[in-house]
């Protein structure tokens, strides 16, 4: 790199680790311009649209503010300025109305690498990801116009379609097309040969190469005259291009791609550049030369097109033409609040004023009254400060880099006022503006205004702040108590309703919307009622209770009085009762249901009944006999003793489901058998007990033989009862070889069913072996000393066999402590063994 990249090192960072050793060696100078680490990053020279783009390629990548600092002080950012930085994007969003992030994610410089990796996201994850990539570089100043072949939405490519120019010079493989119409009417399509002539049929050989269109146009009108074609009496002569030949175009130079190209003949120098993929980093943009025959036919100045738009030195090119690229002769740097923050190539004469036209000119927050200016000295560097009268005077040096300043987040005629006024906001300090003129400005004080006690913020020499306390009526009222306000005074006039909880009353019970409403002063019983939706169909109006807080509870009594409870009858039809009472702030207000109010209650019989089906509960003592016998009886092929009840968990705790939310029961249900089936699905194997952990085991032929006993048990909503037909299989899960179903047969052992399904596996707790019973009761296996007594087995029985439980071997620390104990066991008995010598 030149010795303005070299000297400003400070400015100009490297990419990390220069990508690679390859990457140096086939680009050496485009390594350099990227940033290896923001060490000694500035956020202060950063323009405003420069953080814009920072937040939009952030967003774009779904990174927070707090992930946005991680990844840059990864790369170097230090504490400070990522403070600086978030300060920015703060204020942006703050001026674009959105809310900013409290939770920056700043890594302190005295922060330990491991309290780091504590931090809920690595910034290791993105640091070599497009996204960081496109943010480092926004800290990286750009060379001026590079864009501009690079952009894949601008392109230079020569149109084709267009009328042939005037001024066209024709050559070899080029096509002339020929159309003769009026007395005579003819159509050539003629190709140029190598040597520069087209055969005109029936007329001869005419030579067009060198000639532009318009030259080549009268020789063949003059050709074709001479030939007995009446020529301007009553015959024309039109002549164009057909196909168009190619051109051979040399770019030497600091291009990024220099070669030769092979282009259309209609081609001009921005096509050729473009080609080239135009001037590399140390190529100039401004004094690109055109050659031909050896002689610089034109200068091209990039800057024109960039600044202007103008094109009069991009000119058409012809065969064999030479572009050269030269390298820069001088480059400054411009940062800060321009436009078009950038590195700007500067040719002899031009001073300061053109590299701030370059760059469109100041932003709006830009403070232009002077410019630092970073100048290279000999050895070293020092700084300088140009002010707005010198920029038209000031030549630019080599390595210089100007940064242009944001004016000062600073008023100097501020104030503010918040709280309970019609137009909170910040104001104007007129000369001896008072209190109560700005209130007055505010369009004065709401209804709810607490009108007590406002406060001022005030700010002292050193910035530290102050807080002046006012009695707002009298600063209204007497002149003498009215403040006069000085520059960033902030007055803070509260709301009553800021100064308490909010006021509320909670209605429980049989209403459709039972829940919190805002409290209203004079409020009664049947207003809130009417705001929860109404009664219920089951609702008593009579009875409501009405729970209030009380304030004069004495704490040392234990049977002093902790709530106030009143009891209130309103009409049914919730017209306005005649009831003055009135509810007050957190009462709480209960509606019971009428005594007696039942709504349905539903079992179910499923099997081998005669009548199968719901059947509604008509008695609150109804039990499994009378259902079933409602349900007609058993049929002939019912197994009797694998009769079983199934029962929800709310019916077995007394729970009205009436009551409860169903959705959420469901859900909860819903996610207990996903959970059971996932299980299933993990080890292999059911756990049979789990799922039937909602059946209660019952007799069901002790019940038919003798009905109305304990083990008749009284129905409850949602109970299916279930009487399967004779089973003839037993079958048997879990930690067997191969779970199966065994075919039933009278006398056969517990053993036997389980080496019918191949005996026990390697990992099965025998002693742990159970069955279920097709009534849902369960047996497991008794111990006797060293003997195992199994539970006999009936047909449509589940035998289970659970799995070992894991063995967790023992730790180095759990042996030495273990080892440890013994030694010292042993110390001791060693000791009483001695002493008793």
């Amino acid at each position: 790199m030149r010795l303005i990249y070299r000297t400003n090192f400070k400015f100009k960072y490297f990419f990390l680790l220069l990508l690679c050793f390859a990457t140096l060696i086939a680009a050496p100078a485009f390594s350099q311009t990227l940033p290896s680490n923001l060490n000694n990053a500035n956020v202060n020279e950063l323009s405003d649209a420069q953080i814009r783009q920072i937040m939009q390629q952030a967003q774009a990548n779904n990174l927070t503010d707090a992930q946005l600092m991680q990844t840059l002080q990864a790369r170097g950012l230090s504490a400070d300025q990522a403070r600086i930085l978030q300060n920015r994007i703060n204020t942006i969003k703050k001026a674009n109305g959105n809310a900013p992030d409290d939770n920056t994610g700043i890594r302190q410089d005295s922060q330990s690498e491991s309290q780091t990796r504590k931090l809920n996201y690595s910034a290791d994850t993105i640091n070599n990801s497009p996204a960081s990539q496109k943010i480092l570089n926004t800290f990286q100043s750009k060379i001026f116009g590079a864009d501009m072949f690079s952009n894949s939405n601008l392109k230079f490519e020569p149109n084709l379609k267009i009328a042939t120019p005037v001024n066209y010079i024709v050559g070899p493989e080029d096509q002339l097309n020929i159309n003769v119409y009026g007395n005579s009417l003819v159509n050539w399509k003629l190709d140029v040969s190598p040597e520069g002539n087209i055969n005109i049929p029936g007329v001869g050989i005419l030579n067009v190469a060198g000639k532009t269109i318009e030259q080549a146009t009268a020789s063949i009108k003059s050709k074709l005259a001479a030939s007995n074609y009446a020529i301007g009496k009553g015959t024309s002569v039109q002549v164009s291009l057909g196909n168009i030949r190619s051109i051979k175009v040399i770019l030497v130079g600091e291009v990024k791609k220099p070669g030769t190209y092979t282009l259309p003949s209609l081609a001009t120098a921005f096509n050729a550049l473009s080609s080239a993929g135009g001037p590399n980093d140390i190529g100039s943009f401004r004094k690109i030369e055109i050659i031909r025959n050896n002689r610089v036919i034109r200068t091209l100045d990039i800057y024109d097109f960039l600044v202007k738009g103008s094109q009069k030195d991009n000119i058409s090119l012809q065969d064999q033409d030479v572009i050269r690229v030269p390298s820069y002769r001088l480059r400054v740097d411009l940062k800060g609040e321009v436009k078009t923050p950038a590195i700007f190539e500067v040719l002899p004469g031009e001073t300061l004023q053109d590299v701030l036209r370059f760059a469109g000119g100041f932003s709006d927050q830009a403070y232009t009254e002077r410019i630092k200016v970073t100048q290279v000295s000999d050895q070293q560097r020092r700084l300088t400060d140009v002010f707005e009268s010198d920029y038209k005077n000031y030549i630019p040096l080599r390595g210089d880099m100007y940064v242009v300043d944001r004016i000062l987040e600073r008023y100097t005629n501020r104030v503010t006022i918040s709280g309970a006024v019609f137009r909170p906001g910040e104001f104007e300090l007129q000369n001896g503006l008072t209190l109560s003129q700005l209130i007055k400005n505010a369009g004065g004080l709401k209804e709810d205004a607490f009108t007590g006690r406002g406060s001022i913020i005030r700010l002292n020499a050193d910035n530290s702040k102050q807080q002046l306390s006012f009695d707002v009526n009298q600063a209204l009222n007497n002149a003498s108590a009215d403040l006069r306000l000085q520059r960033e005074d902030s007055v803070v006039i509260s709301s009553k309703f800021d100064l308490r909880n909010a006021y509320k009353i909670t209605i429980k019970g049989e209403v459709r919307k039972p829940g919190d409403f805002l409290y209203a002063d004079s409020m009664k019983v049947g207003d809130l009622i009417v705001r929860a939706g109404g009664f219920t169909e089951g609702a008593s109006a009579k009875r409501i209770e009405v729970s209030r807080r009380v304030f004069d509870s004495d704490p040392r009594a234990l049977n002093t009085t902790v709530a106030q409870v009143f009891s209130v009858n309103i009409s049914t039809d919730l017209k306005s009762d005649d009831s003055k009472f009135a509810l007050q702030p957190y009462d709480i207000v209960s509606v019971y249901s009428l005594p007696g109010y039942e709504t349905q209650k539903t079992v179910k019989v499923e099997g081998e009944v005669i009548y199968p089906g719901y059947y509604t509960i008509q008695k609150k003592n109804e039990k499994i006999s009378d259902l079933v016998a409602r349900a007609g009886g058993l049929t002939l092929s019912a197994d009797v003793e694998g009769g079983s009840l199934k029962r929800d968990n709310d019916a077995v705790l007394g729970v009205d489901k009436s009551k409860i939310d169903t959705a959420a029961l469901n859900k909860e249900r819903n996610e207990r058998l996903r959970r059971l089936q996932q299980s299933y699905r993990d080890t292999t194997r059911t756990d049979t007990a789990q799922l039937r952990n909602n059946y209660v085991g019952i007799n069901l032929k002790k019940i038919l033989q003798k009905p109305g006993t304990n083990e008749d048990l009284i129905l409850e909503n949602g109970d299916i009862l279930r009487i399967p037909k004779q089973q003839q299989t037993v079958r048997v899960n879990g930690e067997v070889l191969y779970p199966s179903a065994v075919v039933y047969s009278r006398g056969k052992s517990f053993k036997e069913y389980v080496l019918n399904a191949g005996g026990f596996s390697p990992n099965s707790l025998k002693g742990g072996a159970y069955v279920v019973y097709p009534n849902g009761t369960v047996k497991g296996t008794r111990r006797f000393l060293f003997f195992n007594t199994h539970p006999g087995v009936k047909p449509g029985s589940e035998i289970y066999v659970p799995r070992k439980p894991e063995k967790r071997g023992n730790t180095a620390q759990e042996i030495l402590a273990f080892t440890t104990g013994l030694a010292s066991l042993g110390a001791i008995i060693l000791g009483i063994l001695t002493l008793s010598k």
